[in-house]
């Protein structure tokens, strides 16, 4: 007997990615609110007068679907709040986002609060003075709740609560701190540790920079070697050479 097709009807989602698929359809890998992350036909939908031209990342859509395997095809889309257009300085860091969902996710496993936190975030690259606060406490969420939560409020080796005045060094294998000269390499300041666990704002270049290290050294132990794509362009942006302006 062949199972009953599963249908959903308007779910709070965002497109992380999407690619060709045949002559006209799309494969778009999506994250809902109430079902995760997960993989959606679209049939017919490219091109501007395609009923899916809302498709786009960083806008929130509710869509429906209907099928019976673990990619369904999708059968509505419309916008879900006035779209919030990201300034383009910033579409990086949401493409940011949008990888380390796709690289540390698990299929089809619900994450209603991480989802409000990626919603706040891209909100946040929306008004924030700079990317570097709502990255970094993003990513600390992250880690949290695919099971790789830092322990930011005790130190590994004494169980003692983290001190302000203190340094750290960050151990992968314990997701852990322990005490550390102020002028070492990677040393990270409790006060940072502190003001991360309890989602307070970064302040100072210093502590930012701190908190980058922090949280890069903590996902690669994650990605277990795997290369962030969204880094590799950064960089070579940072090096591609600008044109002198001319009179």
């Amino acid at each position: 007997m062949s199972r009953s097709v599963h249908r959903v009807q308007l779910a709070c989602a965002y497109v992380l990615h999407q690619r060709p698929f045949r002559d006209s359809s799309l494969i778009v890998e999506i994250f809902a609110r109430e079902f995760g992350r997960m993989t959606v036909f679209a049939r017919a939908a490219r091109g501007p007068r395609s009923r899916f031209a809302l498709l786009q990342p960083f806008r929130a859509l509710l869509l429906s679907w209907s099928g019976r395997g673990e990619a369904p095809q999708l059968t509505a889309a419309e916008n879900a709040q006035v779209p919030q257009p990201l300034p383009a300085a910033r579409l990086m860091s949401a493409f940011y986002l949008n990888e380390l969902l796709l690289k540390l996710m698990t299929r089809h496993d619900p994450h209603p609060q991480l989802f409000d936190e990626y919603q706040a975030t891209l909100g946040g690259l929306c008004q924030a003075a700079s990317a570097d606060a709502p990255l970094r406490q993003f990513e600390a969420r992250l880690l949290a709740f695919i099971g790789y939560g830092l322990n930011l409020a005790a130190e590994a080796d004494t169980g003692l609560p983290v001190r302000s005045e203190a340094y750290y060094h960050f151990r992968p294998g314990v997701h852990g701190f322990v005490i550390a000269e102020p002028d070492s390499s990677g040393a990270i300041a409790g006060g940072v540790l502190q003001r991360l666990a309890s989602g307070a704002g970064l302040a100072g270049d210093a502590e930012l920079r701190q908190a980058r290290s922090l949280m890069r050294a903590a996902l690669d132990h994650c990605l277990d070697g795997r290369e962030l794509a969204t880094r590799a362009v950064a960089r070579s942006l940072l090096h591609y050479p600008r044109k002198e302006r001319t009179a």
